[in-house]
């Protein structure tokens, strides 16, 4: 294996790692939105009653 296509290799398991922690990144900030949500519009209805 070339030297060229050791380091085509490395950058592209290095890629797919930062794209499956990014993507981990990104359902972590939906799931507190959506938390978040929740949250508040169980305060909503408890200031509401």
């Amino acid at each position: 294996m070339s030297n060229k296509a050791k380091k085509e290799a490395k950058k592209a398991a290095y890629a797919a790692k930062k794209e499956q922690e990014g993507r981990k990144v990104i359902n972590w900030i939906f799931g507190i939105l959506i938390a978040l949500g929740v949250l508040y519009a169980i305060y909503s209805m408890y200031i509401m009653a």
